[in-house]
């Protein structure tokens, strides 16, 4: 792994050549496998508790814009990805995750990780991170691990509209259900209100991509961590973001790029 931006080692002068051009930008620093606590201080959340909420996703994408490969992401992620993955949930209070990703991706309960202990006690953190899954119908297997046995109970988020067996449902498995919108639709911006209220300040997003567009089209996506996959699947999978386009292109800034074996691991704020 290698920091490509931004450049905070710069190539000693002294060791250039007489006729080479002096480049800032070069880095002494060699490729190296980065530590757990490495890539937590490459993704930091803000400080609490004078920020609000902040609501990140973590996404790859292929070369040709696919997010997903015979419908699942796996095969065109990589070990450091998943490492990453990994990073970003350790440092989360919650995951926020569509029906249909729980569905095809078999969700299971986040489960807590000795690395991130210490960082997530002195957070004021419980062990490990909630799943919230955000489903308008309830169209969900209760008797999943997901719901019966999780480390810290999961919660569902759905409208007022929704099948009231489906809700008693989640309720009997032992899931916390959260109302955030009239009739059955889930509206994004209130959804991250409702669970800041309970405490979930640092919000992590996984997908899938009709769920990360309703969160673009509220303006409430705070960041996009978006690893660049050196691949190529034609066909005609989903982008990173599904749904309406929006009037006017929404504009991040780049916060950081790291490069591992041709994957790119970027990660960008809200300009």
């Amino acid at each position: 792994m290698r920091r490509l931006f931004p450049v905070t080692d710069v190539t000693d002068v002294t060791d250039m050549g007489p006729t080479e051009p002096k480049d800032p930008t070069l880095s002494t620093a060699p490729p190296h496998a980065w530590s757990i606590d490495e890539l937590a201080d490459a993704y930091p959340y803000p400080a609490e508790p004078a920020d609000g909420p902040w609501l990140r996703a973590n996404m790859v994408s292929t070369l040709d814009g696919a997010a997903q490969h015979e419908g699942r992401s796996q095969p065109i992620s990589t070990d450091t990805d998943m490492r990453i993955f990994g990073t970003l949930r350790g440092l989360a209070d919650v995951v926020v995750v569509g029906a249909e990703t729980v569905r095809l991706e078999g969700y299971r309960p986040a489960r807590a990780r000795e690395a991130f202990a210490a960082r997530r006690a002195a957070a004021g953190q419980g062990p490990a991170p909630a799943i919230a899954v955000v489903s308008a119908g309830l169209d969900l297997d209760f008797s999943l691990p997901l719901f019966t046995a999780p480390l810290v109970p999961t919660l569902v988020v759905t409208g007022a509209g929704a099948p009231s067996d489906r809700v008693h449902a989640a309720e009997q498995a032992g899931a916390t259900v959260v109302i955030a919108g009239e009739a059955a639709i889930v509206d994004p911006a209130r959804a991250v209100r409702e669970l800041a209220d309970r405490g979930f300040r640092r919000l992590l997003t996984e997908g899938g991509p009709r769920m990360l567009g309703q969160f673009v089209a509220a303006g409430v996506l705070d960041e996009l961590c978006l690893t660049i996959s050196p691949m190529v699947t034609s066909g005609d999978a989903q982008r990173i973001v599904g749904g309406l386009g929006l009037e006017v292109p929404d504009r991040f800034s780049l916060a950081s790029l790291l490069e591992e074996d041709g994957f790119l691991f970027a990660r960008y704020l809200r300009a």
